[in-house]
């Protein structure tokens, strides 16, 4: 059947040549990312009500639009969060294969039944719908060595000429600069000068709506039909104020008299800041913080690139002078460095597959033939990643780096069966590779089939760890199909064209051909006493079924004392810093605190720069004045000594130098958009409804110290905190009634006063700004200031505050936020070194049931939601493709029973992967899991390699036990190679360090020990097993006519199948 690929060697070179050619396109457009996009779509709902506290904001905004949104197609879970800033926002998560515009579609719809419940001002403000892209891409700081150079300044520059060039890159989802520091034209009150002139805060509104204005009066001389113009002018109105000067001479009252009260008299005007929320730092120095965001099915370390090159582009051609960026955190350093060593390995594992595919063979010649057809299947499955939507990532590279060892055994079985019917037959290399491809054709076509078999089901998996799986799967099986059909054309073909018939000639006394000799003389020596040891213990069953029981229960006892986990944190050179300052600090304080901390920073060695932001909370992207957030940039890996963890820990010990703060420290998380840090993300939910916030506040302390206890929980914490001071207004009714004062005008005069208001915008550099308007903060420094505030009456009077109410001392929160429609808080940590972070779950589980009281519950979030509810997914995976294999198996032999050999002898693989993840103190997480898998196909593969030839010598009428004897011998050769050509691919990956060293030491243990117990034990035990079922096989045979020969050997000599 393969005869015409030996016969015409160019066409195999031309169809290899076409693979490879599609397989170099695909590559060139694949999307490189660090992992499968596996974060769940999310879609932000963003509410302004200036002036309002968290409980008015959650009572009156966020509580009517969750009652809408709830139950929305597709969601996964809701969050939400409401600052005393006057802003709120909600989250919603998706499940993973929503369609993200969908969602944000289905979102608006919900939202727009729910506006006519919401305040006025929160409609006029706007509700924002954002579909949130995950996939945080970098920080960008824009600093300048001007001294002259502010905040403002830096932010503005920023808005003004880089945000938009930075929208407009290619693969740019979003792009924003952290805090509201817009330009804005503010007017500050004088509350005395205003009592003295007789005039509320609703007075200056008035006037600056009728003043600052837009017009559009037409035009003049315009055709009417009737009387024809000589002309025809456009009438133009100067429009709305965009200057100081022009504010400042507003006219807010005036009298018969000529007098006039001008705007400057009464207030100060300048062209400042929409909001001073955030204090933004660089290594000490004013900045300006962007963040970017990758679109969805974009290149990041593309987009990166395309970053980095205009924003090299601006810094030379438009920056002023002294201005410069740096870049905070980029995805890119992690994912280039993890990248970069995974295709290191990549040549690494090919050059010592080579190595050991020479030693066995012997050969240079036939070293040559795998070396030429593993990188035909490698390119070529480039081209089917690329038609089933599969990025370059992480995870796809670990499929083609180990592919490399199970590609290279399709041509090592080849090259193997033809120099052996060279040296039986002394045949040429074009009758000898016919007569073996005759014989071994059906072989490489059931190998194909049981290792494809062993990674499609798994392909067809769902969720995020389907993804993953999904991923590896398609890559793994497009590289095994194309190793088979490279394997029954272009291999021996190029056995054809390459090998010479040396077999019995003598051999240069070379020192290679010495060592080779050598070798031969040791491996035969050895294989002699392998046979010997078979023909002692094949018939015996009490030593093949205990033995292989005590893998079973090996493997049982093992899987269970090995920590589980999800995706192991790495050391991605970035570390976050959340500072947390008494409740009631301001913001300034909270700044200090945080360049104290920059300054410790700079002494630890490995730090490269700190940007600290002021106000500004990374984990909920929430502001506050008493919080703060530090991005610490560690120097590359090969410059730095101390691994991330390490540096935590020192940081830890400086941070007991700052007083009056609490400073945790985390990683990013280790998947991009999977929550903001690394570790378990839950929430403690008051499921009552009791609205209680001080006993939620207790509740949550408790539950946070009994986590502490735990020693499988490195750190556990909270910012919960309801003891933020606050002060509630009483009013008189009665009073206010009496003295002609409206409460709802005199609430909205405060609401001007204190909170801001703005009724009007203009427009400048071509951006549109708000005009606010707001008591001088020397007038509203202190809560009693409160009262001294005036209002206007019915009878146009000033009527003080004081008058008709009083304040009241209360504590309440600093930012209220709920999840699924609870009141919550948020509880983050990490694992403790050693455990891993299913032990953690579990152990929080525990101590929920144990201490949490009644009404109170755990939910969780991020990266731990789907960790939880996947369960025990790892068995049914195993269960699943071992079936698969079973069936295909069932049908190639014609046999229920034949196939139980191949599927028995998997275990001791298995345990093998367990015992070398126990020895290294690795846990049992995604990648461990995709190696067993792995060693699935490739145990399987020995053992079909076995059982094949067994069956063709039974079906010969050779007795069951020679039968295994005799294929258990042939086959000892070809795959030890095999195996230890694959063990040697994985040592690289084994022994990895720097970036992604954790997943890479993984998947290489497992798989290198599960394939070295499996191989070593698997050689004695195949046989064995082979024996037992071969003998039932023969006694329980289906139909008369069944035949003899496997399926494939049938198809191959052209003989009916039935």
């Amino acid at each position: 059947m393969f005869n015409s690929f030996i016969r015409r060697p160019v066409l195999s070179i031309v169809i290899s040549l076409v693979v490879v050619f599609l397989g170099l396109l695909a590559l060139m457009n694949l999307p490189v990312t660090q992992f499968p996009s596996i974060s769940p779509p999310k879609v932000n709902i963003t509410v302004e009500y200036p002036g309002a506290n968290n409980e008015l904001m959650v009572k009156s905004v966020i509580i009517p639009l969750e009652q809408s949104l709830n139950g929305i197609q597709g969601l996964k879970y809701m969050t939400s969060d409401a600052g005393n800033d006057g802003e709120g926002s909600i989250q919603l998560v998706f499940n993973l294969g929503t369609d993200p515009n969908i969602a944000a579609v289905n979102v608006q719809n919900r939202v727009s039944s729910a506006v006519n419940k919401l305040p006025p001002i929160v409609i006029r403000e706007g509700v924002k719908i954002t579909r949130e892209e995950p996939n945080m891409l970098m920080y960008v700081n824009l600093y300048s060595d001007d001294k002259k150079a502010d905040q403002k300044f830096l932010f503005n520059y920023a808005d003004i000429n880089i945000l938009p060039e930075l929208k407009r890159t290619d693969g740019v989802g979003f792009a924003d600069i952290i805090g509201n520091r817009q330009y804005a034209m503010r007017i500050w009150l004088k509350p005395d000068r205003m009592m003295a002139y007789n005039i509320s805060a609703d007075e200056v509104m008035e006037a600056l709506n009728e003043q600052s204005l837009e017009a559009s009066p037409g035009r003049t001389g315009e055709s009417s039909g009737k009387v024809s113009q000589s002309f025809e002018y456009v009438i133009k109105y100067p429009g709305r104020f965009t200057k100081e000067d022009e504010y400042k001479n507003i006219i807010v009252k005036a009298n018969a008299n000529g007098e006039f009260v001008r705007l400057k008299d009464i207030a100060n005007i300048e062209f400042g800041s929409m909001m001073y929320d955030i204090y933004s730092t660089l290594n000490g120095k004013p900045s300006a913080a962007i963040t970017i965001k990758q679109s969805y099915g974009s290149n990041a370390s593309q987009v990166i690139k395309d970053v980095k090159t205009l924003m090299a582009e601006l810094e030379k051609k438009d920056f002023p002078k002294g201005m410069h960026y740096e870049i905070s955190y980029d995805v890119s350093r992690f994912l280039d460095a993890s990248m970069e060593k995974v295709v290191h390995t990549l040549f690494e594992a090919f050059i010592l597959v080579s190595i050991v595919v020479f030693i066995f063979l012997g050969d240079l010649r036939s070293t040559i033939i795998p070396t030429i057809a593993v990188p035909v299947s490698l390119i070529g499955a480039f081209a089917v990643m690329s038609a089933f939507g599969i990025t370059l990532n992480l995870i796809s590279l670990f499929a083609l780096v180990m592919a490399i060892g199970v590609v290279v055994d399709d041509a090592i079985v080849v090259i193997e069966a033809v120099h052996a019917k060279m040296e039986e037959k002394n045949l040429s290399p074009v009758k000898a590779t016919e007569e073996a491809m005759h014989e071994i054709s059906g072989a490489i076509i059931a190998i194909t089939l049981v290792m494809a078999s062993v990674f499609i089901p798994i392909a067809f998996m769902s969720g995020p760890v389907g993804v993953f799986y999904r991923q590896f799967s398609i890559t793994m099986v497009s590289s095994i199909i194309l190793s088979g059909l490279v394997a029954l054309t272009l291999t021996p073909a190029l056995c054809a064209v390459i090998l010479k018939n040396n077999h019995g000639k003598p051999k240069k006394p070379t020192p290679i051909n010495r060592f080779l000799d050598k070798f031969n003389g040791v491996f035969n020596k050895g294989s002699q006493k392998y046979e010997g040891l078979l023909n002692r213990f094949i018939t015996k069953k009490m030593i093949t079924l205990p033995l292989l029981l005590i893998f079973c229960l090996g493997t049982f006892f093992l899987s269970n004392s090995i920590p589980a986990g999800f995706i192991p944190s790495e050391d991605q050179g970035m570390i976050y810093a959340i500072i947390q300052t008494p409740p009631g600090s301001t913001l300034e304080r909270t700044n200090k605190i945080a360049l104290d901390l920059q300054k410790h920073c700079e002494d630890i060695d490995g730090v490269e720069s700190v940007s600290s932001l002021a106000g500004y909370e990374v984990l909920t992207e929430g502001t506050g004045s008493n919080t703060g957030t530090c991005l610490i940039n560690l120097k590359n890996w090969s410059d730095r000594k101390h691994s991330a963890t390490e540096i935590i820990e020192e940081l830890e010990q400086k941070a007991k130098q700052i007083p009056g703060a609490n400073i945790e420290f985390f990683q990013p998380p280790s998947i991009p958009g999977y929550g903001a840090a690394g570790g378990f993300e839950l929430r403690l939910l008051d499921k009552a409804g009791s609205g209680d916030y001080h006993k939620m506040e207790e509740v949550s302390k408790q539950f946070v110290d009994e986590l502490k206890k735990r020693p499988e929980l490195g750190n556990a914490f909270t910012f919960y905190s309801a003891s933020f001071p606050q002060y509630l207004m009483r009013v008189d009714n009665e009073i206010a009634e009496q003295k002609g004062v409206s409460v709802g005008k005199a609430m909205d005069n405060l609401s001007t006063l204190i909170g801001s208001n703005y009724e009007t915008g203009f427009i400048r550099f071509d951006r549109p700004y708000k005009v606010i308007v707001q008591a001088d903060p020397k007038y509203t420094a202190l809560p009693q200031d409160l009262l001294k505030l005036y209002t206007k009456n019915d009878k146009d009077q000033m009527v003080p505050y004081s008058d008709f109410m009083h304040l009241e001392k209360v504590y309440g929160l600093s930012e209220i936020t709920r999840h699924n429609l609870y009141n919550s808080s948020e509880v983050s940590g990490n694992p403790a070194e050693g455990y891993s972070s299913g032990e953690a779950i579990n152990a929080i589980k525990e101590v929920a049931e144990k201490t949490l009281p009644r009404g109170y519950d755990i939910d969780w979030a991020g990266i731990s939601k789907d960790e939880v509810s996947r369960g025990n997914e790892a068995i049914y995976i195993f269960l699943v493709c071992l079936g698969f294999v079973y069936l295909i198996l069932s049908a190639q032999y014609e046999s229920f029973v034949l196939p139980l050999p191949i599927i028995l002898s998997l275990p001791i693989g298995i345990c093998g992967a367990f015992l070398s993840l126990k020895l290294f103190g690795l846990e049992n997480n995604i990648y461990a899991q995709i190696a067993m898998i792995m060693l699935i196909g490739l145990l399987g593969k020995n053992a079909v390699l076995i059982v094949e030839f067994a069956v063709h010598r039974r079906a010969a009428g050779v007795p069951i036990y020679k039968a295994g004897i005799e294929a258990a011998s042939l086959r000892f050769r070809p795959i030890l190679m095999t195996s230890f050509a694959f063990i040697a691919g994985l040592i690289p990956l084994a022994i990895a360090t720097g970036p992604g060293a954790v997943g890479n030491r993984t998947i290489g243990t497992a798989a290198a020990g599960g394939m070295l117990i499996g191989t070593i034990f698997g050689l004695l035990i195949i046989p064995g097993l082979y024996y037992i079922f071969g003998t039932i096989s023969d006694k329980l045979r289906m139909a008369e006519h069944e035949s003899e020969n496997p399926l494939t050997e049938e198809i191959d000599n052209n003989a009916p199948i039935l």
